[in-house]
Parts: C-alpha cells; sequence; structure tokens
C-alpha cells in the first residue's frame, strides 16, 4: 500500500519530519522516522515518529503503526543494554507532551537511570472485572 504522509505545519514532530527543525536522525523509513531524545532520561533515549499527523495512536493507520516495533528492536539492540522501556502516551492525563504520536526507547541501565514508574494498581472484585472483560469484549 502507498503511503499517505499528512504532517501538519505547526507540529513539531512533523517540523522534524519535513527537516525544518535539525535532529539525529537513527533510521528513516516511508513510514516512520526515529532519532535521539534532546532530553533524554538515559544515554541513547530515542523516539520513533510516524510519519503521519496523530495525537493518539487510534487516529495512525496500521501500516504506519507497523513500522514502529521492528525500528524499536533494532534501536533497543544498537543501544547496547539489556534492560530497556518502549514507551508510548497517548493524551496529557497520560504524560503525552508532544502531541503527535511517538514512541520512546529508554535504556534502563541502573536503577538510577532511564524511566522511573510508579504502578497504581488495584484489585478489583472478580464480578466487576468480569464485566469490564464483557464490555470490551463486545467491542472488539
Amino acid at each position: 500500500m502507498a503511503s499517505r504522509m499528512f504532517l501538519t505545519a505547526d507540529c513539531l514532530f512533523c517540523k522534524i519530519i519535513k527537516g525544518d527543525i535539525p535532529s539525529l536522525k537513527l533510521i528513516e523509513t516511508e513510514f516512520s522516522y526515529s532519532f535521539l531524545d534532546i532530553n533524554p532520561l538515559s544515554k541513547g533515549h530515542a523516539l520513533i515518529i510516524p510519519k503521519y499527523h496523530g495525537e493518539k495512536l487510534t487516529e495512525i493507520p496500521d501500516e504506519y503503526l507497523n513500522d514502529t516495533l521492528p525500528i524499536a528492536k533494532k534501536i533497543a539492540v544498537a543501544q547496547g543494554v539489556k534492560e530497556y522501556n518502549i514507551l508510548q502516551n497517548n493524551g496529557a492525563l497520560a504524560h503525552q507532551v508532544v502531541g503527535h504520536v511517538h514512541f520512546h526507547v529508554i535504556p534502563k541501565p541502573s536503577a538510577e537511570e532511564g524511566l522511573g514508574i510508579v504502578w497504581n494498581h488495584t484489585t478489583p472484585p472478580s464480578e466487576e472485572l468480569k464485566k469490564v472483560f464483557e464490555e470490551i469484549k463486545s467491542r472488539l
């Protein structure tokens, strides 16, 4: 399928893809662009962005998303660390800062470096969990 690149004039990441803003490019394909983060959480922190503007994952055509994980894998191998995070946020409440879908590949070389996470999990009653399961399953 042919690429349907869609970029906007005012988006930071669209400007990087177009070359209007310089970046330290790692891998570029028909569907994706990856580069080093200029505010890294650890050495080698990289970003992968689809060449299609959308703020949330659900707005990006599948052919662009199919390209991102193989690139993330290549970057993770090239970073040379055994442990790392692959992160993708959707919306301000989910800690998305730039309104263009992007994936982080963040090396975790030590407990002090890289991404820190506080996991606010709950343990709902089994009947509540089953209700949520049925709601989601019915929409798939």
